[in-house]
């Protein structure tokens, strides 16, 4: 099997792999309740996208 020649140093490996770091996810906020949603979804708290209502959400139960 081959082997390298010289070490890898890590900024050279870090370099390499600069597009592997991980991301915090799209949050935008919904125009209708301004709750947190991922940006191109439907808004879980009042079911609406693109201004108009896309499923009906059931109301939360009280313990």
């Amino acid at each position: 099997m081959a082997l390298p020649k010289k070490r890898t140093a890590k900024a050279r490996q870090g370099k390499r792999r600069s597009h592997l770091g991980l991301r915090l996810p799209a949050i935008d906020y919904c125009p209708q309740c301004h709750s947190a949603k991922l940006a191109h979804h439907v808004c879980l708290t009042c079911g609406s996208y693109l201004g108009r209502e896309v499923i009906e959400v059931k109301a939360k139960k009280k313990a």
